[in-house]
Protein backbone atom coordinates (compact mmCIF):
# COMPACT_ATOMS: atom_id res chain seq x y z
CA UNK A 1 0.00 0.00 0.00
CA UNK A 2 1.09 3.27 -0.37
CA UNK A 3 2.62 5.39 2.28
CA UNK A 4 -0.28 8.41 2.44
CA UNK A 5 1.34 9.86 5.36
CA UNK A 6 4.55 10.58 4.25
CA UNK A 7 6.79 10.42 7.81
CA UNK A 8 9.31 7.64 7.01
CA UNK A 9 12.79 9.18 7.90
CA UNK A 10 11.22 12.46 8.50
CA UNK A 11 12.54 14.62 11.31
CA UNK A 12 9.41 15.08 13.80
CA UNK A 13 9.51 17.29 16.84
CA UNK A 14 6.72 16.66 19.49
CA UNK A 15 6.21 19.02 22.45
CA UNK A 16 4.77 17.21 25.74
CA UNK A 17 5.64 13.34 24.16
CA UNK A 18 5.22 12.06 27.73
CA UNK A 19 1.55 11.55 28.13
CA UNK A 20 -1.72 12.78 26.76
CA UNK A 21 -1.94 14.06 22.93
CA UNK A 22 1.56 14.64 22.88
CA UNK A 23 2.54 10.73 23.83
CA UNK A 24 -0.16 9.52 21.19
CA UNK A 25 0.76 11.13 18.41
CA UNK A 26 4.71 10.30 19.04
CA UNK A 27 3.59 6.87 19.21
CA UNK A 28 2.01 6.77 15.71
CA UNK A 29 4.38 8.80 14.25
CA UNK A 30 7.21 6.27 15.44
CA UNK A 31 5.20 3.42 13.85
CA UNK A 32 5.08 5.49 10.62
CA UNK A 33 8.60 5.56 10.71
CA UNK A 34 9.36 8.89 11.64
CA UNK A 35 12.54 10.26 13.32
CA UNK A 36 10.91 11.43 16.74
CA UNK A 37 12.14 13.60 18.68
CA UNK A 38 10.24 14.50 22.13
CA UNK A 39 10.76 17.85 24.35
CA UNK A 40 9.33 17.25 28.00
CA UNK A 41 9.74 18.11 31.41
CA UNK A 42 9.34 14.24 32.14
CA UNK A 43 11.34 11.90 30.62
CA UNK A 44 9.54 10.04 27.10
CA UNK A 45 10.00 6.24 26.76
CA UNK A 46 8.23 5.43 23.96
CA UNK A 47 10.96 3.51 22.29
CA UNK A 48 12.12 4.96 19.09
CA UNK A 49 12.02 8.56 20.75
CA UNK A 50 15.09 10.36 21.72
CA UNK A 51 13.28 12.69 25.13
CA UNK A 52 15.12 15.90 25.35
CA UNK A 53 14.35 17.66 28.63
CA UNK A 54 12.50 21.47 28.10
CA UNK A 55 10.57 23.21 30.07
CA UNK A 56 8.29 25.09 27.81
CA UNK A 57 7.64 28.30 30.10
CA UNK A 58 11.58 29.07 30.28
CA UNK A 59 13.35 30.68 27.54
CA UNK A 60 16.87 29.12 28.17
CA UNK A 61 15.17 25.40 28.60
CA UNK A 62 13.74 25.79 25.56
CA UNK A 63 17.19 27.57 23.44
CA UNK A 64 19.32 24.64 25.51
CA UNK A 65 16.54 22.08 23.68
CA UNK A 66 16.85 22.93 20.31
CA UNK A 67 20.73 23.10 20.57
CA UNK A 68 20.58 19.02 20.54
CA UNK A 69 18.02 19.07 17.92
CA UNK A 70 18.94 18.11 14.31
CA UNK A 71 19.53 21.55 11.86
CA UNK A 72 16.88 20.36 9.56
CA UNK A 73 13.18 19.59 11.39
CA UNK A 74 10.63 17.98 9.23
CA UNK A 75 7.51 18.54 11.24
CA UNK A 76 6.88 20.40 14.48
CA UNK A 77 3.73 19.21 16.86
CA UNK A 78 3.26 21.82 19.47
CA UNK A 79 1.05 20.11 21.61
CA UNK A 80 2.48 21.17 25.43
CA UNK A 81 -0.28 23.08 27.37
CA UNK A 82 -1.10 23.98 30.86
CA UNK A 83 -5.14 24.32 32.36
CA UNK A 84 -4.03 27.34 34.74
CA UNK A 85 -5.67 25.53 37.67
CA UNK A 86 -2.49 24.45 39.23
CA UNK A 87 0.30 27.41 37.93
CA UNK A 88 0.32 31.04 37.70
CA UNK A 89 -0.85 33.26 34.68
CA UNK A 90 2.64 33.87 33.20
CA UNK A 91 3.71 30.19 33.43
CA UNK A 92 -0.08 29.27 31.81
CA UNK A 93 0.07 31.73 29.34
CA UNK A 94 3.83 31.09 27.91
CA UNK A 95 3.65 27.34 27.71
CA UNK A 96 0.26 28.00 25.68
CA UNK A 97 1.44 30.65 23.22
CA UNK A 98 4.68 31.92 23.83
CA UNK A 99 6.73 29.26 23.54
CA UNK A 100 4.61 27.96 20.15
CA UNK A 101 5.30 31.63 18.82
CA UNK A 102 8.81 31.88 19.88
CA UNK A 103 9.90 28.25 18.57
CA UNK A 104 8.18 29.04 15.27
CA UNK A 105 9.92 32.25 14.79
CA UNK A 106 13.21 31.77 16.33
CA UNK A 107 13.86 28.06 14.82
CA UNK A 108 11.44 26.80 12.65
CA UNK A 109 11.63 29.88 9.89
CA UNK A 110 14.95 28.87 9.65
CA UNK A 111 15.44 25.34 10.03
CA UNK A 112 12.52 23.97 8.34
CA UNK A 113 12.49 23.11 4.64
CA UNK A 114 9.86 23.32 1.53
CA UNK A 115 7.39 20.82 2.36
CA UNK A 116 7.26 20.88 6.16
CA UNK A 117 4.18 21.48 8.43
CA UNK A 118 3.35 23.05 11.57
CA UNK A 119 0.22 22.33 14.14
CA UNK A 120 -0.16 23.61 17.17
CA UNK A 121 -2.81 22.33 19.32
CA UNK A 122 -4.87 24.80 20.95
CA UNK A 123 -8.64 24.43 22.41
CA UNK A 124 -12.03 25.14 21.65
CA UNK A 125 -11.70 27.62 24.04
CA UNK A 126 -9.98 29.77 21.53
CA UNK A 127 -12.90 29.55 18.95
CA UNK A 128 -13.80 33.25 19.39
CA UNK A 129 -10.40 35.05 18.56
CA UNK A 130 -11.57 36.33 15.11
CA UNK A 131 -14.70 38.00 17.39
CA UNK A 132 -12.20 38.87 19.94
CA UNK A 133 -9.42 40.25 17.03
CA UNK A 134 -8.34 43.71 18.51
CA UNK A 135 -7.75 41.71 22.53
CA UNK A 136 -5.45 39.53 20.34
CA UNK A 137 -3.33 42.15 18.69
CA UNK A 138 -2.46 43.19 21.09
CA UNK A 139 0.08 40.48 21.18
CA UNK A 140 -0.14 38.92 17.72
CA UNK A 141 2.36 41.57 16.49
CA UNK A 142 5.23 40.80 18.91
CA UNK A 143 7.73 38.11 18.05
CA UNK A 144 10.37 37.62 20.43
CA UNK A 145 10.00 36.01 23.62
CA UNK A 146 11.23 39.25 26.12
CA UNK A 147 8.98 41.85 24.02
CA UNK A 148 5.86 39.36 24.94
CA UNK A 149 6.52 38.77 28.47
CA UNK A 150 6.58 43.05 28.85
CA UNK A 151 3.24 43.81 27.17
CA UNK A 152 1.70 41.12 29.31
CA UNK A 153 3.11 42.84 32.35
CA UNK A 154 1.23 46.09 30.35
CA UNK A 155 -1.99 44.45 29.94
CA UNK A 156 -2.98 41.93 32.46
CA UNK A 157 -3.70 43.08 36.22
CA UNK A 158 -1.90 41.55 39.04
CA UNK A 159 -3.88 38.58 40.49
CA UNK A 160 -5.82 37.74 37.31
CA UNK A 161 -6.62 34.18 37.62
CA UNK A 162 -4.13 31.68 35.70
CA UNK A 163 -7.55 30.42 34.08
CA UNK A 164 -7.99 33.95 32.10
CA UNK A 165 -4.82 32.91 30.67
CA UNK A 166 -5.77 29.90 29.43
CA UNK A 167 -8.22 31.32 26.78
CA UNK A 168 -6.43 34.14 25.88
CA UNK A 169 -3.44 31.92 25.02
CA UNK A 170 -5.56 29.63 23.27
CA UNK A 171 -6.88 32.25 20.95
CA UNK A 172 -3.74 34.15 20.36
CA UNK A 173 -2.58 30.35 19.53
CA UNK A 174 -5.41 30.17 16.85
CA UNK A 175 -4.83 33.71 15.60
CA UNK A 176 -1.22 33.44 15.03
CA UNK A 177 -1.43 29.88 13.41
CA UNK A 178 -3.61 31.22 10.91
CA UNK A 179 -0.89 34.32 10.36
CA UNK A 180 1.70 31.90 9.95
CA UNK A 181 0.07 29.85 7.41
CA UNK A 182 0.38 32.92 5.06
CA UNK A 183 3.40 33.98 5.50
CA UNK A 184 5.20 30.70 5.31
CA UNK A 185 3.21 29.98 2.47
CA UNK A 186 5.27 31.53 -0.34
CA UNK A 187 7.72 28.59 1.51
CA UNK A 188 5.65 25.79 1.12
CA UNK A 189 5.44 25.50 4.42
CA UNK A 190 2.00 24.53 5.98
CA UNK A 191 0.49 25.80 9.45
CA UNK A 192 -2.60 23.87 11.14
CA UNK A 193 -4.37 24.19 14.35
CA UNK A 194 -6.09 21.33 16.06
CA UNK A 195 -9.13 22.28 18.60
CA UNK A 196 -9.88 19.54 20.72
CA UNK A 197 -12.71 19.16 22.83
CA UNK A 198 -12.93 17.39 25.98
CA UNK A 199 -10.11 15.08 26.31
CA UNK A 200 -9.29 12.30 28.71
CA UNK A 201 -5.77 13.11 29.41
CA UNK A 202 -3.63 13.68 32.49
CA UNK A 203 -5.18 16.92 33.20
CA UNK A 204 -8.45 15.49 33.15
CA UNK A 205 -9.44 16.48 36.48
CA UNK A 206 -7.71 20.05 36.53
CA UNK A 207 -10.36 20.49 33.29
CA UNK A 208 -13.35 18.83 34.97
CA UNK A 209 -12.92 20.58 38.58
CA UNK A 210 -12.63 24.26 35.75
CA UNK A 211 -16.10 23.20 34.58
CA UNK A 212 -17.80 22.28 37.96
CA UNK A 213 -17.41 18.82 37.65
CA UNK A 214 -17.13 15.52 35.54
CA UNK A 215 -20.48 15.35 34.23
CA UNK A 216 -19.88 19.29 33.16
CA UNK A 217 -16.79 18.38 31.14
CA UNK A 218 -18.58 15.38 28.99
CA UNK A 219 -21.07 18.33 28.23
CA UNK A 220 -18.30 19.95 25.79
CA UNK A 221 -17.87 17.11 24.41
CA UNK A 222 -20.59 17.34 21.66
CA UNK A 223 -23.13 14.29 21.19
CA UNK A 224 -20.39 12.37 22.26
CA UNK A 225 -21.67 11.52 25.70
CA UNK A 226 -18.23 10.73 26.84
CA UNK A 227 -14.57 12.01 26.71
CA UNK A 228 -12.08 11.46 23.61
CA UNK A 229 -9.18 9.75 24.30
CA UNK A 230 -6.11 10.57 23.37
CA UNK A 231 -5.70 8.75 20.74
CA UNK A 232 -9.04 10.15 19.07
CA UNK A 233 -6.99 13.51 19.26
CA UNK A 234 -3.32 11.72 18.44
CA UNK A 235 -4.49 10.31 14.87
CA UNK A 236 -6.06 14.08 13.70
CA UNK A 237 -2.85 16.17 14.72
CA UNK A 238 -0.62 13.69 12.75
CA UNK A 239 -3.15 13.66 9.59
CA UNK A 240 -2.51 17.19 9.83
CA UNK A 241 1.33 17.42 9.18
CA UNK A 242 0.94 14.74 7.08
CA UNK A 243 1.01 14.65 2.85
CA UNK A 244 -2.42 13.43 2.94
CA UNK A 245 -3.40 17.04 4.21
CA UNK A 246 -0.80 18.66 1.19
CA UNK A 247 -3.63 21.04 0.72
CA UNK A 248 -4.60 21.65 4.08
CA UNK A 249 -3.06 24.78 5.64
CA UNK A 250 -4.81 27.66 7.71
CA UNK A 251 -7.28 25.59 9.05
CA UNK A 252 -8.47 24.97 12.40
CA UNK A 253 -10.02 21.55 12.75
CA UNK A 254 -12.14 21.72 15.53
CA UNK A 255 -12.42 17.97 17.15
CA UNK A 256 -15.36 17.67 19.57
CA UNK A 257 -18.03 15.44 18.11
CA UNK A 258 -20.69 17.99 16.94
CA UNK A 259 -19.98 20.69 20.28
CA UNK A 260 -18.94 24.00 17.81
CA UNK A 261 -22.00 22.74 15.52
CA UNK A 262 -24.57 22.88 18.12
CA UNK A 263 -23.58 26.33 19.67
CA UNK A 264 -23.44 27.69 16.36
CA UNK A 265 -27.06 26.16 15.65
CA UNK A 266 -27.89 27.80 18.96
CA UNK A 267 -28.39 24.42 20.48
CA UNK A 268 -26.01 25.08 23.06
CA UNK A 269 -24.86 28.24 24.86
CA UNK A 270 -21.63 29.90 23.88
CA UNK A 271 -19.60 29.78 26.68
CA UNK A 272 -16.04 31.52 25.50
CA UNK A 273 -17.48 34.32 23.73
CA UNK A 274 -16.65 37.23 26.02
CA UNK A 275 -13.26 39.25 27.09
CA UNK A 276 -10.19 37.37 27.77
CA UNK A 277 -8.53 40.44 29.33
CA UNK A 278 -10.31 42.35 32.30
CA UNK A 279 -9.72 45.51 33.68
CA UNK A 280 -8.06 46.23 37.36
CA UNK A 281 -11.81 46.99 38.32
CA UNK A 282 -13.44 44.05 36.84
CA UNK A 283 -10.66 41.50 38.06
CA UNK A 284 -11.27 43.03 42.14
CA UNK A 285 -15.16 42.31 41.62
CA UNK A 286 -14.38 38.89 40.64
CA UNK A 287 -11.73 38.40 43.54
CA UNK A 288 -14.48 39.97 46.01
CA UNK A 289 -17.07 37.31 44.85
CA UNK A 290 -14.68 34.33 45.26
CA UNK A 291 -13.71 35.26 49.27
Amino acid sequence: MTDCFGYKGKICVVTSASSGMGEAAAKILVELGAEVYALNRRTCTIPGVTSIPADMANKESIDAAFARLPEKIDYFFGVAGLSGLLTDYMTTFNVNYTANMYICERYLKERMPEGGAIVLVTSTAGVAWKENLEECEKVLGLHTWEEVQTRMREIIPEGTPAQMAYMYSKRLANAYGCRLAIELAAKKIRVNLLLPGSTDTGMKDQFAAMAGGLENMIKYAGCAGRLASSEEMGWPIVFLNSEMASFISGFEMIVDYCDNAMKKLGMKPEMCAGPAIIDAETLQKLLTQRK
